[in-house]
């Protein structure tokens, strides 16, 4: 069993470094690919409302027989849902699903800048954190702009914020403001949707020590600091993906993937987007 290592969050809550996501998990395949996550050993689930698929993370986590507080389950707010009272109703939604009587972390999906409700929907969320309904609450997709809004005009510092992150799309820029205000940057998209797995840089370390493309990939990740949540059905590469605690890579390896830096980005543009 593979134990993962921890980040501590700017509230001293402690979340795994490298958890599993259910992105585009079929709603019926969602029990059984989390109850193959779990017996490879991770601790960490990561779903949303949108994915409709919290009932069957719930079922997983319910039929595993392992102690709620050895488990760290995150999901998100819907764009729909956005403002005070619908964030509120939603959450209470999203835990009914998942069975559980408090979450982990809890996340504004998508800023949504032109509906401009994400800071009466933080507050919402800050609500939920002081009534002690989620350990930790933190937002999606937002930049450094929606970042400061939240700073100057609620109370609490995001815990976390969930990006696209991979070598193609580095975001140093916004890591380094992240690290500045005490905020953990989680990685969705870590592999790019597997456009990185053909790469040369990539494939050459995975000769070189003896792993996957996808393992180089999460490597680096875990060695700049990224929280990271691959997603796969596939019980070998499940597997695969957690087995990254047994190297580490060189400093000029992590270099030399820092080059891929080419701002591609696999999903939308966080300023634009406003799906409902």
């Amino acid at each position: 069993m593979t134990t993962v290592p921890t980040v501590s969050l700017n509230n001293s809550v402690a979340i795994p470094q490298l958890g599993f996501g259910v992105f585009q998990v079929p709603a019926d395949e969602t029990a059984k690919a989390v109850t193959t996550a779990l017996d490879a050993g991770y601790r960490s689930i990561d779903t949303a409302a949108v994915y409709k698929n919290e009932s069957g993370v719930g079922q997983a986590i319910r039929e595993s027989g392992i102690a709620r507080d050895e488990l760290f389950v995150t999901t998100k707010l819907w764009n729909a849902d956005q403002g005070y009272d619908s964030a509120l109703r939603a959450f209470d939604v999203s835990l009914e699903k998942l069975g559980l009587d408090r979450l982990d972390l809890y996340l504004i999906h998508w800023p949504l800048p032109k509906r401009d409700s994400y800071v009466d929907t933080w507050r919402a969320l800050e609500k939920l954190y002081a009534d002690g309904r989620v350990r930790a609450i933190g937002v999606s997709n937002f930049t450094q702009a929606h970042l400061r809004r939240l700073f100057d005009e609620t109370e609490i510092v995001p815990a976390v914020n969930q990006v696209e992150l991979h070598p193609q799309l580095q975001q140093a820029d916004l890591r380094a403001f992240h690290a500045e205000h005490g905020i953990a940057t989680e990685a969705w998209s870590p592999l790019a949707q597997g456009a990185l797995l053909g790469e040369q840089t990539i494939t050459s370390l995975g000769d070189k020590y003896g792993k996957t493309p996808a393992q180089i990939v999460l490597r680096w990740h875990l060695q700049v600091g990224n929280v990271v949540i691959p997603k796969s059905v596939t019980p070998s590469r499940v597997a695969e993906n957690i087995d990254v605690f047994d190297f580490e890579l060189a400093d000029d390896d992590i270099a030399a993937i820092g080059e891929l830096d080419t701002g591609t980005r696999t999903g939308a543009d966080p300023d634009v987007f406003d799906a409902v």
